[in-house]
């Protein structure tokens, strides 16, 4: 059980609004930096909290209009949703998502990709901001490189557009962290 008082400004007034605006059980399905730092501890800003799927769908609409950026929430809080379109999970991510906030909300439930599957996401744009946040969970969970290997193989590469590159580009996350690890 999380009270909603653990939740950190302005991040509890505005899911405090979303979850009022919610007349049933809302689910979305966060990644990106909020995940890292509100789940996993990374202290970094971040002002919005990007979503792979609000479900039901029909709810959907209604939160773009009041929590997305520009919206009347955003304008109040300077926070705002970010339904994320580019970014591909793992696919069977959702058998992995936990709830964030558990009990804090009526009908809002944040879950969360698992730690693996949150890295993932990353990897096909790989910024820096990317690759300091997956260094930062391969250490603080610790990342187990060959669960994060295999889930790549057998979740994610069969539906990437240029699997070569990300083939590449999950070895040079690898040796980095394990680079991380010899020091």
């Amino acid at each position: 059980m999380c009270p909603r008082e653990a939740i950190p400004e302005p991040w509890r007034s505005f899911l405090n609004e979303l979850d009022r605006i919610a007349t049933s059980t809302v689910r979305l399905d966060c990644i990106g930096g909020f995940v890292v730092t509100m789940l996993y501890g990374l202290s970094r800003p971040t002002a919005d909290v990007d979503v792979l799927e609000i479900a039901p769908r029909a709810v959907a609409d209604a939160f773009s209009q009041v929590a997305m950026l520009g919206g009347p929430l955003f304008q109040k809080y300077g926070v705002y949703l970010d339904r994320v379109t580019i970014a591909q999970p793992p696919y069977e991510y959702e058998s992995r998502l936990q709830e964030m906030f558990p009990g804090a909300f009526q009908n809002l439930r944040l879950m969360a990709l698992d730690p693996y599957d949150l890295a993932l996401t990353k990897l096909e744009r790989n910024i820096e901001r990317d690759r300091s946040d997956v260094r930062y969970l391969a250490r603080a969970i610790p990342f187990d490189l060959e669960l994060l290997r295999h889930r790549y193989q057998q979740e994610l590469r069969p539906y990437l557009g240029n699997p070569k590159r990300e083939d590449l580009t999950l070895q040079l996350w690898i040796e980095a962290i394990e680079e991380d690890r010899a020091v």
